[in-house]
């Protein structure tokens, strides 16, 4: 069983804890707590820092193919969690002859950053992750937020190939609204939220893939589980509508949202996916830009 995903999710990061004031809603969005990275790879890896957007120092893992080299994997990890929940991904594919890139999200893990603003900085720093490593291009590979980070890149950078999307949730006000107690009313979910965009500076209705989902062209494989109840798999399944691409969702069943990938099957899927992306143009490796 692959490490992935990180038990520590959306989930319990997006409850708006008793919103009065709506200043709490606000800081369990932009704020999640920081999971110590405890974990260390057993592979061949190199350390790799560089400069996010604003300067973020972001810190990640990268590791190269063995073989014959296939292309590069980016993980994304979900929130609350960090680059060590990506390591089932790189000792999977690793010896599939894919390099390997892991690396804590802003405001997560080891990397810098004040606030985590849901795709809306993240994507840009996902485009300086692949100029990190002189990336020609990536599959991206993305659980939860970071699945959601990767729909939003898809539909800006020209160098994303492919997405394998886990758990995606289609917009923040929507999941914001669902994750919500009981007792939060929708005012107060949308004063927390008009909170953040102030205190994050990012705008809430640009943080939504499904909305991205039209500008998206590559091949996109979404998994969702069948069973999840913390982010409905209605999410991925609206998403899929507005993708025009190569489109295919996957629902696993009896799965909830952090076991997508707990049998054998579905990571089977991913890798028939893989299999059938276009063969990558100019494969040669450059050396990472280190900061």
């Amino acid at each position: 069983m692959s490490r992935l995903p990180g038990r520590l999710a959306l989930a319990g990061l997006l409850v708006l804890s008793a919103c009065f004031p709506p200043e709490w809603g606000t800081h369990a969005i932009l704020h999640p707590w920081r999971k110590p990275l405890a974990e260390r790879p057993r592979l061949p890896h190199e350390d790799l820092s560089f400069r996010g957007q604003g300067g973020v120092l972001l810190k990640g893992w990268l590791f190269h193919a063995r073989g014959e080299r296939r292309g590069l994997l980016v993980y994304l990890h979900g929130i609350g969690d960090n680059r060590a929940s990506g390591l089932g991904v790189a000792e999977r594919f690793v010896p599939r002859g894919w390099d390997v890139l892991l690396y804590d999200s802003r405001a997560q893990g080891e990397s810098e950053g004040e606030a985590c603003t849901y795709g809306y900085f993240e994507k840009a720093d996902l485009s300086k992750a692949l100029d990190a490593v002189g990336a020609r291009s990536a599959v991206l590979f993305g659980f939860s937020l970071g699945a959601s980070v990767a729909l939003q890149t898809a539909a800006i950078e020209p160098r994303v190939r492919g997405v394998i999307a886990l758990s995606a949730f289609s917009d923040l006000e929507t999941i914001t609204r669902e994750r919500a107690p009981f007792f939060a009313s929708r005012m107060d979910v949308k004063k927390a939220l008009a909170l953040a965009e102030v205190e994050g500076h990012l705008r809430v209705a640009e943080t939504s893939p499904q909305r991205a989902a039209a500008e998206v062209r590559v091949p996109v494989l979404l998994l969702h589980g069948a069973a999840d109840r913390e982010t409905l798999p209605s999410h991925s399944q609206r998403i899929l509508e507005a993708l025009p691409g190569p489109k295919q969702l996957i629902l696993v069943p009896g799965a909830g949202h952090n076991n997508v990938l707990a049998g054998e099957e579905a990571w089977r899927a991913i890798e028939v996916w893989l299999a059938g992306l276009p063969p990558e143009r100019n494969l040669s490796r450059e050396e990472p830009v280190r900061s």
